[in-house]
């Protein structure tokens, strides 16, 4: 039996491994799918929000605010980057100025610091590329960007690192209360649990309504993104948003930890709790609404789009704790944005939580930082050569548009939580996320995929069972 399963590996299910694998604990972590942040953590815009959005005394205001505050150390620990660029929110009406400084009181009323109101000549000397028509901005010095792959990841593996075991492809059919605990069933048999942790995203209301009579409804909210390529990274400097509404915080034009630049997204309700998919109308969306507030955008330098679903649940906040009626059952509902800001704060509550619920004492010696996975194209002249020359996988380029090396996959298959798939080496590694999209180095990941984990080219696949790339040999 485990202390404690953790139903859910995305930012906000890794966040508490995280936290809990400091604790005296037997835990384990399923997942449905092939690997960590595979499903709204991979396709979210890694912006660590300032914290003026949220209703003040709401649990998004809370942990929006205690996150954003401890964001810039974990991302130290976990040796990713943090790039503090701040946030502007764009009016283009004159009527736009008072719901500005609406935002502006309930910032200052949440703990934010530094907001200021921006007129039209602090706009353009700031942003350049700004639309002509914005009038007003709420300029958020402290918000900042992170790779949400990498967050999500690193927290991932320092839990592993930690003892925490990590059981994937693994789908939850039925919860059964016992006496002191649960027992989870599962399509790969069941598991003996004496306390829970919901972080199953958009389906964590139908695990909620498994256990509890106090029922959840969690509507999946689509938005949908184009990511541009390097050359055109730095068209903004900030993270440009436009006014919100009440389906979110609008669509945002910003740079990206690795030098892209994201435009999106727009949000859509859909009944389709798997409905990724982008359309020619989300996408149009997109496009208008971004133009309202940064001016010619380079859309000829698109390189992909992509969509994500957030958890959006009918009461508007996070539901963040233990169920009334299902002692040990902890939630974490409704992890719409600002949740990857909001996730090391709500790891580190769940945590708390838990540990007076298992009287479970802290581990003296926990480890509690990591070290990425080596990145070639940013190590100078003489480190790149005293790598290449411990392994030369390391100067055998794979990857030429993102300068990624075969020792950097083998390392990335190799490490806590190695990747399994092509999907879990592109995020652990950005091989196949450049200009290209992976037309010319999959071919090449694929062997060294199959040489390194000893598996069959038939039985690799992208993300998943069902998306394999060989049917056989001719």
């Amino acid at each position: 039996m485990y202390d404690v399963v953790i139903i859910g590996a995305g930012v906000t299910g890794c966040a508490c491994a995280m936290e809990v694998s400091f604790l005296d604990t037997n835990v384990l972590v399923i997942e449905k799918e092939s690997d960590v942040c595979c499903q709204t953590s991979k396709a979210n815009s890694g912006i660590v929000h300032a914290g003026y959005d949220a209703e003040p005394g709401s649990m998004k205001a809370k942990m929006n605010r205690e996150g954003a505050d401890m964001m810039q150390e974990l991302c130290k620990r976990l040796d990713i980057p943090y790039i503090q660029n701040g946030s502007l929110v764009i009016s283009n009406r004159e009527d736009g100025k008072e719901e500005l400084k609406r935002l502006l009181r309930q910032g200052e009323k949440n703990g934010v610091k530094q907001l200021r109101l921006l007129n039209k000549e602090e706009i353009a000397k700031m942003e350049p590329n700004i639309s002509k028509d914005a009038l007003y901005g709420l300029y958020a010095p402290t918000a900042a960007i992170v790779c949400p792959f990498e967050l999500t990841i690193g927290m991932g593996e320092v839990a592993k690192m930690n003892g925490v075991e990590f059981q994937f492809d693994t789908k939850v059919e039925a919860i059964m209360r016992k006496q002191q605990g649960y027992d989870i069933v599962t399509n790969c048999g069941n598991i003996q649990t004496r306390a829970i942790i919901n972080a199953a995203g958009v389906y964590a209301d139908e695990i909620h309504n498994m256990v509890s009579s106090e029922k959840y409804e969690i509507t999946a909210r689509k938005g949908e993104y184009y990511l541009l390529d390097k050359e055109v990274g730095a068209h903004v400097a900030h993270t440009i948003f436009s006014l919100p509404t009440k389906a979110g915080k609008g669509v945002l034009v910003a740079p990206t930890t690795h030098g892209n630049l994201l435009v999106g997204p727009n949000a859509v309700d859909v009944a389709d709790k798997e409905g990724t998919n982008t359309t020619g109308v989300g996408l149009k969306e997109v496009l208008e609404k971004s133009g309202r507030h940064v001016a010619d955008i380079p859309m000829r330098q698109v390189i992909t789009s992509f969509a994500g679903l957030r958890a959006h649940e009918r009461g508007g906040d996070f539901i963040l704790g233990e169920a009334k009626d299902a002692k040990g059952f902890f939630d974490c509902v409704g992890i719409e944005s600002p949740g990857l800001t909001s996730a090391p704060a709500i790891g580190k509550y769940m945590a708390a939580l838990l540990q007076t619920h298992l009287g479970a004492k802290t581990k003296a010696n926990a480890i509690r930082e990591r070290k990425a996975v080596t990145r070639m194209a940013t190590l100078d002249w003489a480190e790149r050569e005293k790598k290449i020359r411990e392994n030369p996988a390391y100067g055998n380029i794979i990857c030429r548009c993102e300068e990624i090396s075969e020792g950097e996959i083998m390392e990335a298959i190799h490490r806590p939580l190695g990747a399994r798939t092509v999907d879990g080496i592109k995020r652990r590694t950005r091989a196949g996320m450049g200009r290209c999209q992976a037309g010319f180095c999959l071919p090449k990941t694929l062997e060294i995929l199959a040489r390194e984990t000893g598996q069959s080219m038939e039985e690799l696949y992208k993300n998943g069972p069902a998306s394999t790339y060989i049917k056989g040999k001719t």
